[in-house]
């Protein structure tokens, strides 16, 4: 059972998150510092206004900025769909426009915990040779990345890539203070090291810009690097927590892999 949030708990927990003293914020909220203190003690109820203010303030998701205003006694500010509904419609053209330009080159959507929402064809390379366990929905695109029975026996730069994941959930799990973060987090943490993955591949610091993931394929080691995409304006919670995984080759060799490989991956 979710014990109930405490609005000046939380407030003050995000704001030390933040690194702001009570006087920094107060100012930017334009409110005494003492007001600040008596909201976070419980001793004045803010209102609705005041706690959305301080939300935007501390740059806090919308899931969150619900929770908030929630625990100080008012209604949710930000609706939330189920991706079907109607409302959702354009923005999900929206993505499956993207996914689709992106041609022979993988691209997938995920939610907030990573949980692979839709896939251009491409992505089907992600899948394959991967234990039929992490493939039932949702598949989580973390774990089909990291655990032994998926990815991680091909990917060379294993170490490199975990650790950078590890950095990302722990960086969204504080901002967002989502307990699934956290969980997800601690469970690839655990994953032993993976007895048959290949040797690591070289690359030379000064000829990267950008960590690759480095997978090696029947055909060669494909070289990836990505980019995420968020909608830019989202005023619906589970809009705001969908985001675009799009991902490029990074040399010129993969780059003629990828068009090899295109052929043989068949939608997912």
């Amino acid at each position: 059972m979710r014990t109930r949030l405490d609005f000046g708990t939380a407030l003050k927990q995000r704001r030390q998150q933040c690194r702001l003293s009570q006087l920094a914020l107060a100012t930017d909220a334009r409110i005494s510092t003492r007001h600040l203190s008596f909201i976070e003690t419980g001793r004045s109820r803010p209102s609705r206004g005041m706690v959305l203010h301080l939300a935007e303030l501390l740059s806090l998701p919308l899931r969150q900025r619900n929770e908030w205003l929630l625990a100080a006694g008012f209604s949710p500010e930000y609706p939330q769909h189920t991706l079907d509904a109607p409302p959702m419609s354009a923005a999900l053209a929206a993505v499956d426009l993207v996914l689709a330009a992106h041609g022979h080159l993988p691209a997938i959507a995920v939610d907030r915990h990573w949980n692979m929402l839709k896939a251009n064809a491409a992505a089907g390379l992600f899948l394959q040779g991967v234990d039929a366990t992490l493939l039932a929905p949702p598949i989580n695109v973390i774990r089909l990345s990291l655990h032994p029975l998926g990815l991680a026996s091909r990917i060379l730069n294993l170490e490199s890539v975990r650790a950078h994941i590890l950095h990302r959930l722990i960086v969204q799990f504080r901002q967002t203070g989502d307990q699934g973060l956290l969980d997800l987090h601690e469970e690839i943490a655990a994953y032993p090291s993976c007895p048959d993955a290949p040797g690591a591949v070289a690359t030379s610091p000064d000829e990267r810009v950008v960590l690759p993931i480095c997978l090696q394929t029947p055909q060669g080691v494909l070289r990836l690097f990505s980019t995420i995409t968020v909608f830019g304006t989202p005023v619906e919670v589970t809009l705001a927590e969908l985001a675009v995984e799009a991902f490029f080759p990074a040399d010129i060799e993969s780059a003629a892999l990828l068009q090899t490989l295109a052929s043989a991956v068949s939608p997912t």
